[in-house]
């Protein structure tokens, strides 16, 4: 049966983002529908046989997103959490599903904290997230007040994630599109843009930045978190073959540096609001995720170095403006 994506194009109708229908139904023809993931029958089947509700309580403003479960559904819990984890790994959370706590690799909720204070309010606000996991997010961001936060990744696992806690809660401003975003069109709608824990990963940051840009409104405001190392306003590290054990990982600044980028760019006040060093806490293996973690990822004898001997994660959130005109 597969997922359907019809409720995001529902739910922005006669909005800013109708005219971009017809492109985003073609991408996603191309880049969703003729992709086929070796896994989806299982997945497929796997969601249908789990509880869909519309009734249910939840609460998106505490550090789990949660549904309860209502008194009248008869839940086996043993059969339900392995339902749940079908979709193993589950890498950005925590969430409580009709009782079932999900502990996942990270604390999410720890970055959400660190980075909401800082941020304009979302009160009524078109907010959109890229790479955006599981929607972990779309839900804090809903929490606090913005009217659409739609995610894009297209990793199809977390896609399922989201679609099962989806089906506990009534319809909602949260979606989720399987894309990369370089199949995105330049919106210029959008109030806010999360970009949290990508920047790294892309082999043209000016070029992802510019991105970035294009999906704004006028003096709308972005939100970039990323790995950034200690230095001045010249220090950026390209590592020479991995970081903390991952090969995708290109372009490590300084904070100086990528404020200094994010300024030639255009962007207007510019500013670093957190600098926080990852550790075993916020990232680790989990019962839900029991691949290697954070720990498996730096010098065993020294947590501020990764396994290579570069510095240890350490992230940074930058919020600035685009330009009015």
């Amino acid at each position: 049966m597969g997922i359907t994506l019809e409720a995001f194009f529902e739910h922005t109708k006669n909005t800013d983002l109708e005219q971009f229908h017809p492109q985003l139904r073609q991408t996603l023809k191309l880049y969703y529908e003729l992709k086929s993931h070796g896994r989806s029958g299982e997945w497929d089947a796997a969601l249908e046989s789990m509880p869909q509700l519309l009734d249910a309580d939840y609460s998106f403003d505490e550090d789990s997103v949660c549904v309860l479960k209502p008194d009248n559904l008869e839940l086996d819990y043993s059969v339900y959490t392995q339902q749940l984890k079908a979709f193993m790994p589950w890498r950005k959370g925590p969430w409580n599903l009709l009782g079932v706590e999900i502990e996942t690799e990270w604390h999410s909720d720890w970055k959400w904290q660190r980075i909401s204070p800082y941020i304009s309010s979302l009160e009524g606000r078109q907010v959109l997230d890229i790479g955006t996991g599981n929607g972990y997010f779309l839900y804090r961001m809903l929490g606090a007040g913005a009217r659409l936060a739609l995610g894009i990744d297209p990793t199809r696992i977390f896609l399922y994630q989201f679609h099962a806690a989806q089906r506990l809660l009534p319809a909602n401003g949260a979606h989720l599109l399987p894309l990369r975003s370089e199949h995105l069109p330049a919106f210029g709608c959008f109030d806010t843009v999360f970009c949290l824990g990508v920047l790294y990963h892309r082999r043209s940051p000016i070029d992802h930045i510019q991105e970035l840009m294009s999906y704004l409104r006028p003096g709308g405001e972005l939100v970039l978190e990323t790995l950034v190392v200690p230095g001045d306003v010249d220090t950026i590290l390209v590592p020479q073959e991995r970081y903390a054990k991952m090969s995708n990982v290109w372009f490590l600044p300084s904070t100086k540096a990528l404020e200094n980028m994010l300024r030639k760019l255009g962007l207007q006040d510019v500013r670093t609001v957190d600098v926080t060093q990852t550790n075993t806490q916020e990232q680790r293996a989990t019962d839900w995720m029991n691949f290697h973690s954070l720990a498996d990822f730096l010098d065993p004898n020294d947590h501020n170095l990764s396994a290579e001997g570069h510095p240890a994660p350490l992230r940074a959130t930058i919020v600035a403006t685009k330009a009015s005109c």
